[in-house]
């Protein structure tokens, strides 16, 4: 390996040698910090030595420091000498071996029978340099016993003109200059002192060009990539500079890690960084680890206290660390350094220090989240004061969004709380945070939390939540058990901390398991008139959640969908993330945009939160909103995009944590797969064992409705029939016969119609057509569609055309698909086959679109090979001759989006746009859009397919 910014240190070596060669003696100390290259600096020069030297060599170790001796034994066995010289040797070393003079500390007095030893040593090394010229090379001399210090010194004071050069290496550390061997080095007139210092950055740009790999560094002084997959940026000079420090132990480390992994690793940067600490002082290893425990958190006194050292050993410490390279400012300079030094302790000891940092880190008044992070290390807490600071720090955790930390601090809290009154809140507390979690892992705190609520030892707040997670479950017994003591509680006069968040709760009720809502049981507590904020201690996100939910069990529209945008800006913020209620609030908010028809607003939210949440952390929170990515998905008829979010959604949460939930992401995957004509994978969803206390909520009316959808796409209509009118029923008796939420009675009319019976249909379709939220163009659109098919052919296609019309307008491309399918069938049935193949075509690419295998199977099956848009075309003559604003316009018009989506896309007025369409329809002979030839899905759209989503 060549050296690098080195030469001038060989130059210096190079040229004492030579005079060495003359007889004129020296010695030569090459001190630095640790592992900066002294060792390798030594090895290279005593190997250019040896041609015409006799190299003695030597290397120190701290845990032979007490072997009398072990260095000059070592020196004189290292090389083959003359039979006499090496005989006198020998004899000489096994009598200061078998002596008690020789010196065990560094003193200023010496036995003359030591000298005596040290006199002929001394003369044998004086008689190989008459012979030869002797280099004697010792590394780490720091670590030299102290009766070869004493030889080395005597040595040294007699080679004047002697041919013998003595190169030593030792750590530059604060305060060994001043040991008493240096300071007699010092004293001669033959020494010198190199010092070596970690590479600068010209250095380490050097060592990269010159690395093993053979490549070089880019002009940029970025290095070409060789990361895996996924990796960021390449590093450049300056980030393996600022990594190692210039420590040419830590930077070669540090390479092989960039070419293997692409970052720094615990086996290789971590390992050389452990290196370079354990051939330092033992104190250093000691601040070392007090430094990991306390990162930035501590300065020199706080480190002297965990070390157990005096702060004056720990700054020399710091200064010998930070002059290596292995600290910038006092501290490490990766992660993997500070996380490799905790790794690297036993159990007890890494507990233990982290124990003592808690304690420590409290009496100076750190942070609630700087004390807990080490009392969660430790496993252990030392009295009332650590309950209390990790109750406070996970809270403060939860806000942060680290659920995983809050959820450690509340684990601790409960198992250290000595107060038993107190554990059960604590429990309630610990349930909530790995709730978010893991609702499975939860699942276990709800018997005894079920037994403390029964004892009253559970706060007002914690029934409630407690309630929640009980209906999760799907544990309606014990939750009925709960409810009654939250509803029998006797609040004291004037106390309105009970009544309210109590009313807030039967709202939440009647929306999400209606069955238990005193609604259907008996009158709501009457509102009192107070403010809704007179309370304190109350939770803005309960209250949220209520009034969501009583306006989407009045009828979901206008208000609903405003409040929803308000709570969901409220969430943008950053607020309600340690409320138990934040979830409910948010689902319900986009629930109520959803049914309202504003399903771009709610997927523009939906993205915000997976782009904000980190599924780790809220895995919970991630899934529902994957879970609501997919119905919106699918009520516009992106279906593979909807199958992919309701995966996503059982991937952030595995199907038996979900709870009662579930119906809700797999009516949404049934349902997408059912149309894309995958039955079997629908089939296998299929068959999770749905409980009855799902269906005794909100979420069972999705599952229903998409299984009624399935047993249709199947042909069996009588099970389809069951399971709308199931649907039906449970809506009107919880008050939430809404068809925005879902569609039960065009799926029971659907079904009737299969089954032969247009009375029945057309019943349900009036019915429909009439009750409140008619007016929305997706829940009249579908119903025009199907009551079309409730009368004579003739009178079809305009009520076809109108339902087109409405579908177009909300956005639903299946739905448009399915209506253009019906009317392609009526135009041919009426022998209007212009019209027939013109719409025959646009389905097909609608159809296509969507992914809807069935439709286009329908289409083929109901009119043959007529139609076949492989087969046939259309008239195009007069596409030609349209301008490229024009064909752009009418190529988005043709994919079905409204003239205000298409000026948002293209970026002009909604006026501009019919101006453009008026200019179509008259170059192209056509009335409307309905006539516009599918062949205007040009290659313009084609490329700009992934962004249309005109919902």
């Amino acid at each position: 390996m060549r050296l690098v910014e080195r030469d001038e240190h060989v130059r210096s070596l190079d040229g004492l040698l030579d005079k060495c060669r003359g007889r004129r003696g020296h010695v030569v100390v090459l001190d630095g910090p640790v592992t900066t290259g002294k060792t390798e600096l030594l090895r290279v020069f005593t190997e250019r030595a040896s041609t015409d030297v006799l190299v003695l060599r030597a290397t120190c170790s701290r845990a032979e420091r007490t072997l009398p001796l072990g260095v000059l034994t070592q020196l004189l066995h290292s090389a083959s000498l003359p039979l006499d010289i090496a005989d006198r040797a020998a004899q000489l070393l096994k009598e200061g071996a078998a002596s008690d003079a020789l010196p065990r500390t560094h003193q200023d007095t010496v036995e003359p029978e030591a000298v005596q030893i040290f006199q002929g040593l001394g003369a044998v090394l004086l008689d190989l340099a008459g012979e030869s010229p002797v280099l004697i090379a010792v590394d780490d001399v720091q670590h030299a016993d102290d009766s070869s210090l004493h030889c080395l010194l005597h040595i040294v004071r007699r080679i004047g003109s002697a041919r013998i050069m003595a190169v030593l290496t030792e750590d530059a550390e604060l305060g060994a200059q001043h040991s008493p061997f240096r300071a007699e080095l010092r004293r001669q007139s033959q020494f010198h002192r190199l010092r070596l210092a970690p590479l600068t950055r010209a250095g380490v740009a050097e060592v990269l060009r010159d690395r093993p790999s053979g490549r070089s560094v880019e002009p940029e002084h970025r290095l070409p990539p060789r990361k895996p997959e996924g990796r960021d940026a390449p590093w450049g000079v300056d980030d393996f500079f600022r990594i190692s420090g210039g420590n040419p132990l830590l930077l070669h480390a540090l390479i092989e890690d960039h070419h293997l992994a692409g970052e720094a690793r615990p086996q290789g940067y971590g390992l050389a960084l452990l290196n370079c600490l354990y051939r330092d002082k033992p104190v250093v290893t000691q601040v070392a680890r007090a430094l990991a425990v306390l990162d930035q958190e501590g300065d020199v006194k706080a480190l002297a206290q965990l070390a157990g050292a005096d702060t004056e050993a720990v700054g020399r410490a710091l200064h010998d660390m930070e002059a290596a390279g292995l600290t910038d400012n006092g501290v490490f300079r990766h992660p993997v350094a500070r996380s490799t030094i905790l790794d690297g302790l036993h159990t007890p000891d890494r507990a233990a220090l982290h124990r003592r940092a808690a304690q420590l880190m409290h009496a100076r008044g750190a942070p609630a989240m700087t004390v807990a992070h080490h009392l969660v290390e430790s496993k252990h807490t030392q009295g009332p004061w650590a309950v209390q600071v990790l109750l406070e720090a996970a809270d403060q955790a939860l806000l942060g969004g680290r659920t995983g930390f809050a959820t450690e601090c509340l684990a601790l809290a409960h198992r250290s709380c000595g107060n038993e009154q107190e554990r059960p809140g604590i429990r309630a507390r610990l349930t909530q945070a790995e709730w978010e979690l893991n609702p499975s892992a939860a699942a276990r705190h709800l018997t005894p939390l079920a037994a403390a609520a029964g004892s009253g030892q559970l706060a007002h707040s914690d029934l409630l939540v407690l309630l929640r997670h009980l209906l999760w479950h799907g544990r309606t017994a014990e939750a009925k058990t709960v409810l009654e003591r939250i509803r029998g509680a006797r609040p004291e006069a004037g106390d309105t901390s009970q009544a309210a968040p109590t009313r807030n709760t039967e709202l939440w009720l009647a929306a999400t398991h209606p069955q238990l809502a005193r609604r259907h049981q008996g009158p709501v507590p009457a509102d009192d008139g107070s403010p809704s904020l007179a309370d304190p201690r109350g939770d803005p996100w309960l209250r949220s959640a209520a009034e969501l939910a009583a306006l989407l069990t009045d009828g979901p529209g206008e208000p609903a969908a405003d409040r929803a945008e308000r709570v969901l800006d409220g969430l943008g913020l950053g607020l309600g993330r340690s409320s138990p209620w934040t979830e409910e609030a948010v689902q319900l908010a986009l629930l109520g945009l959803i049914c309202a028809g504003r399903l771009r607003s709610a997927a523009d939210q939906c993205d915000k939160l997976l782009a904000e949440t980190d599924s780790r952390e809220a895995p919970v929170r991630s899934a529902m909103a994957s879970a609501t990515r997919a119905e919106i998905a699918v009520r516009q008829g992106d279906l593979a995009a909807g199958a992919e979010h309701a995966r996503q959604a059982l991937t952030h949460l595995p199907p038996q944590a979900w709870g009662v939930a579930i119906g809700f992401p797999l009516g949404s995957l049934i349902l997408a797969v059912t149309r894309m004509g995958d039955y079997e994978e629908a089939a296998k969803h299929l068959t999770y064992s749905a409980t009855d206390s799902m269906f005794q909520s909100r979420y069972g009316l999705h599952y229903l409705h998409a299984r009624g959808h399935y047993y249709l796409a199947t042909d069996h209509p009588h099970a389809a029939l069951a399971d709308f009118i199931s649907c039906g029923e449970l809506m009107r008796s919880w008050g939430l016969d809404a068809a925005a939420l879902v569609p039960w009675r065009t799926g029971a009319a659907e079904a009737w119609l299969r089954l032969g019976n247009r009375d029945q249909a057309k019943r349900l379709l009036h019915d429909q057509l009439t009750s409140a939220g008619a007016d929305r163009p997706r829940i009249r659109g579908s119903a025009l569609r199907l009551l079309a098919a409730t009368g004579p052919t003739a009178r079809r296609p305009d009520l076809l055309t109108e339902a087109l019309d409405l579908l177009e307008d909300c956005g639903d491309r299946y739905e448009q698909a399915r209506a253009l399918v019906d009317l392609n069938r009526s135009y041919y049935q009426l022998e209007e086959y212009r019209r027939a193949r013109m719409v025959f075509r646009r389905a097909w690419h609608v159809a296509n679109l969507c992914d809807a295998g069935p439709l286009t199977k329908e289409l083929l099956a109901s009119t043959g090979d007529f139609n076949n848009p492989e087969t046939s075309s259309g008239s195009t003559d007069g596409i030609p001759s349209l301008t490229g604003s024009e064909r752009r316009v009418a190529s988005l018009a043709v994919m079905g989006c409204t003239n205000r989506e298409i000026a948002g896309k293209l970026h002009i007025t909604a006026s501009t746009v019919e101006q453009h369409l008026t200019r179509v329809y008259r170059k192209l002979n056509v009335k409307r859009r309905k006539d516009l030839p599918v062949d205007l899905r040009s290659d313009v759209v084609k490329t700009e397919r992934a962004q249309l989503d005109c919902g």
